[in-house]
């Protein structure tokens, strides 16, 4: 990634009308464990266990975030702050192999408000315009018709369903 790009990448909050978009920090994790760790709002994807797990896997990312540019964002309602998901670009390092990905995860509190479409807009313009991505791929289990619905809208195709992964993959090219 060009430098300036890295720089623009870097500034933060991201904002978008409702949303305001940051890197995780350790203070985060308890927020995210709320619904990264609750099999109810984490019925369609992975469900981190314990705190532990999650704080591994949000250092992690921001591991990769350092290496590639790009990992997923805190995000926080702009009209009070309140964590409410997490998600973005990224490259999953615990699924390795499919290159960039989006993705989102929302408490369910916050399900159905437009939040993950307005999260993907903004994905896709950083994914094209600062991280100069050609493509991403976009993950969804079988019974998220909502998910899947959403990504088509946005311009992803699918491409193939992935048995072990029990998930359709979608791609999008810029």
């Amino acid at each position: 990634m060009a430098k300036n790009a890295q720089q623009t990448a870097e500034r933060e909050p991201v904002e978008t009308d409702r949303l305001l978009l940051s890197h995780a920090r350790l203070r985060d994790v308890a927020a995210l464990f709320r619904f990264l760790g609750n099999p109810a709002a984490m019925q369609f994807t992975h469900v981190d266990e314990t705190f532990a797990d999650c704080r591994k896997r949000v250092l992690v990312h921001e591991w990769f975030r350092r290496r590639d540019g790009f990992a997923p964002w805190v995000i926080r309602k702009k009209s009070d702050r309140t964590v409410i998901g997490w998600g973005g670009v990224y490259t999953d390092p615990f699924d390795p192999g499919w290159g960039p990905e989006v993705g989102y995860y929302f408490h369910a509190d916050s399900w159905g408000q437009g939040f993950a479409t307005e999260l993907l807009e903004a994905s896709l313009h950083f994914a094209a315009h600062v991280y100069r991505l050609p493509a991403l791929t976009a993950f969804v289990h079988p019974d998220n018709a909502a998910s899947r619905r959403l990504l088509e809208k946005s311009g992803f195709e699918l491409r193939e369903f992935v048995p072990e992964m029990n998930r359709y993959c979608l791609k999008r090219r810029f």
